[in-house]
């Protein structure tokens, strides 16, 4: 049943919050969206071009750290959930500069949290439905071995600045749930990749330096692991956790495809030399790998035990790695202009004529 909700999205025009609102607006038209988004590096507009503001949607820029703002929107738009994606995410970026990640991830999570409490204490928002969904991610349990699999119960334990913000931000939700009993909701999902993920990502910076005869840098040996989601299964199962999951519960996300970095590399250059032949070169695109000093405390390997989801929810990824792959690559060749607009810092331009970044 696709009941009518009042969603508040934060974070709507990164990569995986701008593939929720464009699958919302496709398949649930009788949910409205209120898109919040900052707008920073990683936010941009285009990824929604098509989408027009109305009764039905609303981009509003401002700041999840923002208690008036956020308050605000709660009142005046009678939020009855929320689907927190807005969130610093790159590890690399953690390392170098952890405070925005520790602003953006626990503040801005906080923020959020408390919004939505006094709200929905004063009623009137659509009780039945109010649900507060917070999307996390794998990385907060740490680093696997050669085997086993992460589950809703593996214990934390976090290596970088960006997990650790992670971890700290499921922390609260759990503690809102128990101490306020807001209807709080979480996933942690493995490394999602598809169109519109910003090009310091491993998949679309591969796709870009491979397109230009760069070097394909992979760190260490590049036998990290990580298990690989197709981001449009990732969306739908986030509806599937709004709809039929239950309050308090976590669930693990999984695309079922665990591969090592290495691996990842390869099939894009495969992929690449089979449709657009061999470079100038002659040289297979492989042949621009090359090994770079490993990150610091880079986990080894992530692997997700999805069955929860897929025995309560009745939800489980449709989408193979290599449909996903070829998909993905598909769309950055067709949307080339795209990332070149992303990797010149040009696409800025676009919003900049409406609001102030």
């Amino acid at each position: 049943m696709k009941n009518k909700r009042t969603v508040l999205v934060t974070g709507g025009c990164g990569f995986i919050g701008a593939n929720f609102v464009r699958l919302l607006r496709e398949e649930y038209g009788d949910w409205r969206i209120i898109n919040l988004d900052k707008l920073t590096y990683a936010g941009n507009l285009k990824k929604l071009q098509g989408i027009s503001e109305g009764e039905m949607y609303r981009f509003v820029k401002g700041d999840i750290c923002d208690g008036a703002l956020v308050a605000e929107l709660f009142v005046a738009e009678q939020i009855d959930t929320v689907v927190h994606f807005a969130a610093e995410s790159h590890v690399d970026r953690s390392i170098t500069g952890p405070a925005d990640f520790i602003q953006t991830n626990i503040v801005g999570t906080f923020t959020l949290l408390e919004a939505a409490r006094k709200s929905w204490d004063k009623g009137g928002t659509g009780e039945e439905n109010n649900c507060f969904l917070h999307v996390s991610t794998d990385e907060v349990y740490g680093s696997l071995g050669s085997t086993g699999f992460f589950t809703e119960t593996t214990a934390f334990d976090p290596r970088s600045p960006y997990s650790a913000s992670k971890a700290s931000s499921d922390h609260l939700v759990n503690a809102y749930f128990h101490t306020y009993g807001l209807p709080v909701r979480l996933t942690n999902c493995s490394n999602n990749y598809g169109p519109y993920q910003f090009p310091e990502k491993l998949i679309p910076l591969v796709f870009n330096n491979s397109m230009h005869g760069k070097s394909l840098p992979v760190y260490g040996d590049g036998k990290n692991v990580r298990d690989w989601l197709y981001v449009k299964d990732h969306c739908e199962a986030i509806v599937a956790v709004l709809q039929k999951g239950q309050n308090g519960q976590c669930y693990n996300i999984g695309g079922n495809n665990e591969k090592e970095n290495l691996e990842v590399v390869t099939v894009i250059c495969d992929i690449l030399d089979r449709k657009l032949g061999l470079p100038e070169s002659g040289q297979p695109r492989r042949s621009l790998i090359t090994f770079v000093e490993d990150r610091l405390g880079h986990d080894r390997r992530y692997a997700i035990d999805a069955s929860k989801i897929k025995d309560q929810l009745d939800w489980e990824p449709q989408v193979t790695f290599e449909a996903g792959m070829e998909k993905t690559v598909d769309w950055y060749l067709e949307n080339q202009d795209w990332v070149r607009e992303i990797v010149d810092g040009s696409y800025t331009k676009y919003y900049k004529q409406m609001y102030t970044v």
